[in-house]
């Protein structure tokens, strides 16, 4: 796929994009292609790229005395970046790793504001990816907060419904903050029924 079919896809999926903007986009942004476990951000690295998953999948994580939590994970059509990092100009205090193979375009913030200010569909697209993610993370905190380990993982795969061929169970379990004991017993119990 090459760099106008997927700012095509944003443009459909986020928001539409003039051609001028489509093609300024275009000159600013890099298809980047990255194999299993390759990491795109260090914890402690300033990070100031955006991507877009063309292919492929992407996991946030952090390390906690010694121990991996996943909290973000990011599909084909999604965006993903150290949120952090980008917006503060602060160290990641995450990691962010390659599940599979995965193909990204990649744009840094600096052209991102160039485009946000000239282009007023692009900022709209900005603005869109913002509000999704944030309603995104919304509600991952009211699930943790108020649901079962059950109804978090009915929920995952509602949202992902191949999740499972795709990422590890040791990082399913982590993201929806269970044990990976209590997701094996509620994995059994599915099969059951």
């Amino acid at each position: 796929m090459n760099k106008e079919d997927i700012i095509n896809i944003m443009s459909d999926k986020y928001a539409h994009l003039n051609d001028e903007c489509k093609l300024e986009f275009s000159n600013y942004s890099q298809i980047l292609t990255l194999k299993k476990g390759e990491v795109l951000v260090k914890e402690g690295q300033i990070s100031d790229k955006a991507y877009f998953i063309v292919d492929g999948s992407t996991r946030a994580y952090y390390l906690k005395d010694g121990k991996d939590i996943t909290d973000w994970f990011a599909f084909e059509n999604d965006f993903i970046c150290a949120i952090n990092s980008f917006f503060q100009n602060i160290p990641s205090p995450h990691y962010i790793e390659v599940l599979e193979e995965t193909t990204l375009l990649v744009i840094s913030k600096d052209d991102i504001m160039k485009l946000s200010d000239k282009y007023h569909d692009y900022e709209r697209l900005t603005n869109r990816v913002a509000t999704k993610t944030m309603l995104k993370l919304q509600a991952r905190i009211v699930s943790m907060q108020f649901q079962t380990a059950e109804q978090k993982y009915q929920n995952i795969l509602l949202a992902y419904p191949n999740i499972t061929q795709r990422v590890s169970l040791t990082h399913l379990a982590s993201y929806i903050g269970i044990t990976l004991e209590t997701l094996s017993r509620i994995r059994k119990l599915k099969t059951r029924i």
